[in-house]
This record gives structure tokens, C-alpha cells and sequence, in this order.
């Protein structure tokens, strides 16, 4: 395994997972990322709202639905103290307003602290690189737990 490998595989192991999202669409995969932070202890249950109106209200600036399947809900607040990051995926796709038109099947969230400029920029890109290889992602999608999503995302094979 790669350095590269070894850190993605670090910061992967305080990721929220979510092999199989409930929502239909954006507003819903928006509540159910906001749950998700909750139900992990990411964030307290009295900011579950507060996390739901930073993640829509960045989506509402411009969409963060990309290409390949995947989109990106990112939000600055100061509810976290420091990275707090998920990975979810939706078998059947949700239209996220994705730039290639194509609905989303992989989201990766993150909450960063205000104060914090740059680390969901490097776990996004580190995520990001993996995710360009369409074979991982076809893998990511078709796992069921989280350990798999792991292996998926770093490439390991079993």
C-alpha cells in the first residue's frame, strides 16, 4: 500500500459510513448526511438542523453534484472542532443537479471548521483520486458494509 493509501486509510477509519441511503432526493440525502453526523457522535443532536441549513445552504450556491456518479456536500461551521467526514451511497442514484446530468450514487461529505481552511481539501482530494478509477467506484457501489466501502475506496482487493 501506498503512503497515499496509508493516510486515505487513516483518515477512513473516523468516517461516517452509510452503504445504503433511505433518501429519494437532494433535500432528503442532505437530512439523512445531517442524521448520519448525529448518529455517529459527529455532531451533537440540538446542531443536527443547524448542519442540515450549512449543507443546503452551500448546495444552494451551486450544486456539488460532480461527474461519474459522484457529489461532494461540503459545509464550513463551527458546530465541528475538526474534520468530520461521511461516506454514503445510493444504489438506485439521486438527481443531484451533477454536472455530467447523471444521478449521484456515491456522496462524500464533509464538515470542516471554519477555522480550518485546508483539511476536507486534502481528504477530498485523496478520496477524490481514488474515486477517478471507474472500477472503484463500480466496487464502492456495490458494497454493503462499511469495511468493504474502505476496501473499495483504497483499491485492496478480497
Amino acid at each position: 500500500m501506498t503512503d497515499q493509501l496509508k493516510d486515505l486509510s487513516k483518515s477512513l477509519a473516523v468516517t461516517v459510513f452509510v452503504p445504503s441511503l433511505k433518501a429519494a432526493d437532494k433535500h432528503g440525502v442532505l437530512a439523512e448526511i445531517a442524521d448520519s453526523f448525529v448518529a455517529a457522535g459527529k455532531v451533537k443532536p440540538e446542531f443536527r438542523d443547524s448542519v442540515f441549513a450549512s449543507l443546503a445552504e452551500r448546495e444552494g450556491k451551486m450544486s456539488t453534484g460532480m461527474q461519474y456518479g459522484l457529489a461532494i456536500p461540503h459545509a464550513k461551521t463551527d458546530i465541528v472542532d475538526r474534520l468530520a467526514t461521511l461516506v454514503a451511497l445510493s444504489p438506485g442514484g439521486i438527481d443531484f443537479d451533477s454536472i455530467d446530468n447523471a444521478p449521484a450514487y456515491i456522496f462524500v461529505a464533509t464538515l470542516s471548521p471554519r477555522s480550518d481552511a485546508n483539511s476536507h481539501i486534502k481528504f477530498l482530494a485523496e478520496v477524490s483520486r481514488q474515486l477517478s478509477n471507474r472500477r472503484i467506484r463500480e466496487r464502492l457501489v456495490a458494497a454493503k458494509t462499511a469495511e468493504e466501502m474502505i476496501a473499495a475506496i483504497c483499491g485492496e482487493h478480497g
